[in-house]
This record gives structure tokens, sequence and C-alpha cells, in this order.
């Protein structure tokens, strides 16, 4: 009776775990399409994945690729999931890979390192997967796939796309502060290289139509003397920027002596904080 109840036990066990499966999601061969949305200020390489939402590889000026999971469905994923690298179904007897896990919010977004992986792998021909235990609270997994199928000749152009970005993106240039000697307003080589960088993406970038250029000292010396300071200091940040192709109605160029310190000027490293020169940008 004992070993009876035991094998009903089993059974039912077994039941329960053979009612769950894994369901996925991943366009087929002929729905398969890569779209590149391509800009000097970003590469985008998207796939429509049926039925569940999007995939996107996502390039920007400056920083490194990112790959970012957007499900239809806002709560389609709540737990941690597992990346890895499978065979396409055209590539029998090559084993899976496990790439790392991400931790899900609204969408899945991969670091860095995994969205090259990824790159790598359907360049290869694999397919990178992303599965979740416990899908919607249910006893299912999700499994949601990429297709490497027509990737290579969008991955070509999405190539050219990275290889014609700018140097920068808008965050990275927006807001600059450049520091000065004591009683110095001449331009290092370090900040004449940051100008640089900031007169040519403002040249790029149409939609930028200010800049505004302060200049501030620290509390040494006489206030006046300071206030002069500034000034000098602000005007030839100016100058230069103008010179290098910036259009001088878009500059407008104040100065505040030491009213405005970000740290007090208790020592002589927040000293050095204070005598700036501020470059921030405006859009439209």
């Amino acid at each position: 009776m004992v070993s009876y109840s035991k094998f009903i036990t089993v059974l039912c066990m077994f039941m329960l775990v053979s009612t769950a499966q894994a369901i996925t999601f991943r366009a087929s061969i002929d729905e398969s399409e890569w779209v590149l949305e391509s800009s000097k200020f970003e590469c985008k390489l998207s796939q429509q994945i049926p039925a569940f939402g999007i995939g996107e590889f996502l390039h920007e000026a400056g920083v490194e690729p990112l790959f970012t999971l957007k499900p239809t469905q806002r709560l389609a994923i709540k737990r941690k999931a597992t990346l890895v690298v499978e065979a396409s179904p055209w590539q029998p007897g090559i084993a899976t890979s496990v790439i790392g896990t991400l931790q899900a919010a609204r969408v899945l977004k991969t670091n860095a390192v995994y969205a090259g992986q990824m790159l790598v792998s359907l360049y290869k021909g694999m397919s990178p997967t992303f599965t979740v235990d416990r899908w919607m609270n249910s006893d299912d997994q999700l499994r949601v796939a990429l297709s490497a199928a027509n990737f290579k000749a969008a991955y070509k152009d999405y190539i050219s796309c990275v290889a014609g970005l700018l140097p920068a993106n808008y965050r990275q240039v927006a807001r600059t502060a450049v520091l000065f000697p004591p009683a110095a307003w001449a331009l290092s080589d370090a900040t004449r290289e940051r100008l640089e960088l900031i007169a040519f993406y403002v040249q790029e970038d149409k939609s930028v139509t200010a800049i505004y250029i302060d200049g501030h000292s620290d509390s040494g010396g006489r206030r006046l003397l300071n206030r002069d300071l500034s000034k000098q200091r602000a005007e030839e940040v100016s100058r230069y920027l103008i010179s290098l192709g910036v259009e001088e109605s878009m500059v407008t160029t104040r100065y505040h002596g030491e009213r405005y310190p970000v740290v007090p000027n208790t020592s002589k490293t927040n000293r050095a904080r204070n005598r700036r020169v501020t470059i921030r940008l405006d859009r439209e």
C-alpha cells in the first residue's frame, strides 16, 4: 500500500511537471526582417518579434552599443532572464552557450559586452535567446529569440552607419566646465581640445540654437579684479569657439567673478574648481 501511494505521488508530480512547457517567440525565416535607422547621431538595428515585441540594437554617438528587448505588453517580463546563444534551425548539432543573466524591468536591456556577443552570434548565423521562468505567473518558460535570417546584409549597413557617427552625443557636450590656473585666462591644450569637440558638434547638430558661456573666479584677490578675470576667461572661450566656425550670433558671453562658487573657497582644491568657464548648449 505504501509503495502504491509513492507511485501515485510520483505520477502526480510527473503530470504537474509535464504540463509546463516552453513558449517560444521567434520570427520565421520568411518573417525575419532587420530594419536599420541611421543618422550621424545614432544607428538603430531592430527586428520585430511576432506576437511579442521588438528587439533593438542601439549604437549612439560617443557610447558603446546596447541591446533592448521591448515587449508589447508591459508586464510580459518581470523576472530575471538568462541570455543564451542557440543554433538556428538550419544549424543542427551546435551546442547552446550561455552569455549571462539580466534583471528585467519594463524592458530587458543588456550592457555593451552582451550586445557585442549577440551581434557576433547573429553574424555567425546563430540565435540569441532570452529565457524567463514562470512567464506571466504561469508554470511555463518564456523563450524570446532573435532570428539570424537576413541579418548579414543589414549588419553591413549598420557598420557603415557606426563608422559615420559623431565622436560625441548631445548629453556629452551639452554641459562643460573648463578650469584655469590662478590669475590666468589662457586656454590649455586640454581646454582647446574640448572646445574643438563642442564646436564640431554644434556645427553638425542644427537643433542647437544657443551657447551660453559663463566665466567665474575663486575668491582670492579683490572682487573687481576677480570679475575682470572671469570676463577675460569667458571671452577667451567665446573667441576660440567662434574662430572654429561657431556662429557668433549663437554665443552669449557672461561673467560673474566670485559670486557663484560651486564649492566653498576653503581649500586649494576647491578654489581650483571655482576658477572655471562653463559652456551650456541649448536646443530647440
